[in-house]
């Protein structure tokens, strides 16, 4: 089922790395009484993720903070090693933004937001959304339209969204 404006995110485990190496971060506590912006993403160090995605969302940081954004987390069906090296390469760390993995795509499956692309080598893969999520549930929830766009979910778009 998918998750929608008004939904409960679901409980899962996701991964970051910590100075000891990998860390399981409980989703229910990262997002219990805080404001969060949330994006999804197909795959770290994919093209347009990396080009337009994570990019848009160090742009529209200062002004998402000034709106009362606690946090920013980008979340993939990656593990936690490529996501921290994703975070460097691009950026996202210096600037603030938390990326976590989901290894097992199970979370990104049970907010209905699963997909496969074998074509390209992408399986259960999260589709491009972005959130706001206050206290664990969705008061905004975009999605792409098409493959391969970051428009709806880019963080300019979030940050018009919140006015």
């Amino acid at each position: 089922m998918a998750i929608e404006v008004g939904g409960r995110l679901p409980e899962g485990t996701l991964m970051r790395m910590g100075p000891g190496g990998p860390e399981k971060v409980d989703s229910r506590q990262l997002f219990a009484g805080r404001r969060v912006v949330l994006f999804g993403v197909p795959g770290a160090f994919t093209g347009l993720c990396s080009t337009a995605h994570v990019p848009s969302y160090i742009r529209a940081m200062a002004g998402l903070t000034a709106r009362g954004v606690d946090e920013i987390v980008g979340v993939s069906v990656n593990d936690p090693f490529v996501m921290q090296a994703w975070g460097e390469a691009t950026g996202a760390t210096m600037a603030g933004i938390t990326l976590l993995a989901d290894p097992s795509g199970d979370w990104i499956a049970a907010m209905g937001q699963a997909f496969d692309a074998p074509v390209v080598g992408l399986h259960r893969r999260a589709k491009r959304f972005s959130a706001l999520i206050e206290d664990g549930v969705v008061k905004i929830w975009n999605e792409e339209a098409a493959p391969g766009t970051c428009e709806a979910t880019a963080g300019e778009a979030m940050l018009a969204a919140l006015g």
